[in-house]
């Protein structure tokens, strides 16, 4: 009757819509469409291989639509850095950037652990309220705390 992603993907739902998710809710309309509409054997394998690019070019449009829109210009920009947090910002920005190229490496290498990392971020979108851009990133932080605990261990053994 149902398959086992089927399940899966009804239990995000109620998930969903009990943490009042609206980003999990469409994710899961959209597959369950993919599903009812017999697509998955033509978009699954196109959305796996590019869904995170495309999600990925998807934020920078928005992130960088201020700009476009000029609300933000050169003045704006030389005047942040006259702060503190705008020197944060762009450590943060490159910590995040270098930590999400392990990401690439743990997951091409592990790739077993994907599911524990989409595990981790559809916890924290149901309960947390929190925003599902970050398996990349996730990975990319697993990766250096793998690292960090297996240099620990060779310490003390």
């Amino acid at each position: 009757m149902f398959s086992s992603s089927t399940i899966f993907l009804l239990i995000l739902l109620a998930l969903g819509f009990i943490a009042k998710n609206q980003a999990i809710l469409i994710a899961v309309y959209i597959l369950l469409g993919i599903k009812l509409f017999k697509l998955e054997d033509r978009v699954f394998p196109f959305l796996e291989a590019k869904g995170m690019f495309i999600g990925v070019v998807i934020i920078t449009v928005a992130v960088l639509v201020p700009i476009a829109a000029g609300e933000i210009g050169f003045t704006d920009l030389a005047k942040s850095f006259k702060s503190y947090y705008a020197w944060i910002a762009v450590l943060a920005g490159i910590f995040v950037a270098y930590v999400a190229k392990d990401g690439l490496t743990l997951l091409a290498n592990e790739p077993h652990l994907t599911t524990a990392l989409i595990l981790g971020t559809i916890l924290a979108v149901v309960f947390f309220q929190g925003i599902a851009v970050g398996p990349l990133i996730g990975a990319g932080i697993a990766y250096l705390a793998m690292r960090v605990v297996d240099s620990m261990v060779g310490l003390f053994s």
